[in-house]
């Protein structure tokens, strides 16, 4: 049976590539527009599926052709799709992207029926021990969903990483039962109060969440690199230089390769260096999904 097990989401993005990011209000005209699969949960299976990973997604999909092409495309990538619910009456889940010249990039998703991805969705055996050795979580579903998980797969020795995006408050008991909290410097802030600028800050960060419960946490920084607490490293890894064009997914191409590399036993000193070397190629690429990089091309 697959060692990581990814909930989340699932969307197909619209991207449209243009020179400036729209001001409130303002109409601009883009240059290349195009539809790539994405959704934070999916981005990171296939991350993961990509680098070597034996993955199981769930998601909850509309009963409508978004919803048909993501389960075929996770399928080619070598994914274990046969958890994934249906949802006769929501649609399925989209993204509207728009990028600039800098990389840089706006979202906004319409999640439809990742809305309504909720335990009794989810097999009764399925954290039963054995099956998986991590869990991998972000914050495009119903948070009740997020909770029972992180609960239930954490009661099973089961690892839980949780990749806190889009980020809102969170209970003391889901971050008891977090091993390892992946959040960027904005969700840092949004999570702690405490406004990541630096290493020391990111210190500061990293120690709230350490004192909620959580193991072990990787505050990502961009370009800048990772700063990891953990049992025996503290300290900030640092990045891999490259002129981006495209930050879409990048995060989510990081907890991907992040779970491998735990799953393999790699300490996270180790893992955060793979990590960081596979987000670093995919934002020198367009798209979601379509920038996660292979394992020879990290190698």
């Amino acid at each position: 049976m697959s060692s990581i097990l990814v909930i989340g989401s699932s969307n197909t993005d619209m991207v449209i590539k243009t020179e400036k990011l729209p001001a409130p209000g303002e109409t601009i005209l883009g240059g290349t527009f195009f539809m790539n699969p994405g959704g934070k949960g999916a981005n990171q299976a296939v991350a993961a599926s990509r680098l070597g990973g034996k993955v199981t997604f769930i998601t909850k999909r509309g009963n409508d052709l978004f919803g048909d092409q993501t389960v075929e495309l996770l399928s080619k990538e070598g994914i274990d799709t046969q958890y994934i619910a249906k949802d006769d009456e929501l649609p399925s889940g989209v993204a509207l992207i728009t990028v600039n010249s800098k990389g840089e990039n706006n979202i906004v998703v319409a999640p439809g029926s990742n809305g309504s991805l909720l335990p009794e969705d989810l097999p009764g055996d399925l954290f039963s021990p054995g099956r998986f050795e991590i869990l991998l979580l972000q914050l495009e579903i119903p948070i009740m969903t997020v909770e029972y998980t992180a609960l239930t797969a954490s009661e099973n020795n089961i690892k839980v990483i949780l990749n806190p995006a889009p980020a809102q408050k969170l209970h003391d008991y889901l971050y008891r039962h977090t091993w390892l909290i992946t959040p960027d410097e904005i969700e840092a802030e949004i999570l702690t109060g405490i406004k990541v600028r630096d290493i020391s800050s990111a210190e500061n960060a990293a120690t709230f969440f350490q004192r909620k419960g959580v193991k072990n946490v990787i505050i990502t920084m961009g370009g800048k690199g990772a700063f990891l607490m953990s049992e025996n490293f503290t300290g900030l890894v640092p990045g891999v230089a490259v002129i981006p064009v495209d930050t879409t997914a990048a995060g989510d191409v990081f907890n991907g390769a992040l779970a491998v590399a735990i799953s393999e036993g790699k300490d996270l000193n180790e893992a955060v260096v793979f990590a960081n070397s596979a987000a670093a190629i995919s934002v020198t690429r367009m798209g979601a999904q379509a920038s996660a990089p292979y394992r020879n091309e990290i190698e």
